[in-house]
C-alpha cells in the first residue's frame, strides 16, 4: 500500500467519508476541503484528480482489509472454516464501521481493487477446497462461485446496514448457506458458520 503523509491521510479519510455518503459524482473539491479542514489549494497540491483520489482510497481500503483477513488465517488450514470466517469478518466490520460498510456496498462490484479484496484470498481457498474434496463444484464454475460469494456478502452487508438483520444472524446464515451450496454437509456447515469468530487482526 502506498505511504501517505499526514495531510494526504487527512484528505483520504475525508474523501472516504464523502464517497461513502454521497457516491463519487456528487463530491467536489470544495466539499473535500471542508470535510478535511484544509484549504482548496492544499487539495489541488495533493491530488491529481477526483477519479485518481477515489481509486487510491479504494485501493488502500482493499489492501488493508485483504492483509487483515489474510493475517487472521495464519493458523487456520480448513478452507471451509476460512471461508466461513472471512464472510463473517466482512459482515461484522460493516456493522462496526457503517461508513466502511456503505463504501464497500456502493463500490465493490464496480471497482477492481475492491473486487480483488473479496476474490484473491477466496479464490485460493476455493481451489484448495476443491482439490482436497472439501467442496464439490466444477472448476469451470469458479467464476460463478466467486460471484455467488461476493454478491451474497454484499447483500448481507446491506441487510445489516439497513437494520433488517444483526451481523451475527446475517453472517452465520450467509456462511452456512454458501458452505452448503459448495457441498459441505448441513450440520457441519452450521457449526462452521457459528463458531466463535476471532478478532480481526490489526496491521503492524
Amino acid at each position: 500500500m502506498e505511504s501517505l503523509n499526514p495531510t494526504q491521510r487527512r484528505i483520504h479519510q475525508a474523501a472516504f467519508r464523502l464517497f461513502a455518503e454521497k457516491g463519487t459524482a456528487q463530491v467536489n473539491i470544495l466539499d473535500l476541503a471542508q470535510e478535511a479542514g484544509v484549504a482548496r489549494g492544499t487539495i489541488y497540491s495533493n491530488i491529481e484528480s477526483m477519479e485518481g483520489l477515489f481509486e487510491s482510497v479504494a485501493s488502500h481500503l482493499a489492501g488493508e482489509m485483504h492483509e487483515r483477513i489474510k493475517k487472521s488465517f495464519d493458523s487456520l488450514e480448513d478452507p471451509a472454516q476460512r471461508l466461513a470466517n472471512g464472510i463473517r469478518l466482512f459482515i461484522r466490520r460493516a456493522h462496526e464501521d457503517s461508513q466502511w460498510g456503505a463504501f464497500i456496498h456502493k463500490f465493490a462490484m464496480s471497482n477492481t481493487s475492491l473486487r480483488e479484496m473479496f476474490t484473491s484470498q477466496a479464490t485460493t481457498d476455493l481451489l484448495n477446497g476443491l482439490s482436497s474434496g472439501r467442496y464439490r463444484f466444477q472448476q469451470a464454475q469458479l467464476l460463478s462461485v466467486m460471484t455467488l460469494v461476493t454478491s451474497s456478502v454484499l447483500g448481507s452487508i446491506f441487510l445489516v446496514l439497513e437494520g433488517h438483520r444483526t451481523w451475527r444472524e446475517s453472517g452465520s446464515d450467509t456462511a452456512e448457506l454458501l458452505l452448503r451450496a459448495l457441498g459441505v454437509p448441513p450440520e457441519e456447515a452450521r457449526a462452521l458458520a457459528t463458531n466463535e469468530l476471532p478478532a480481526l487482526p490489526t496491521l503492524d
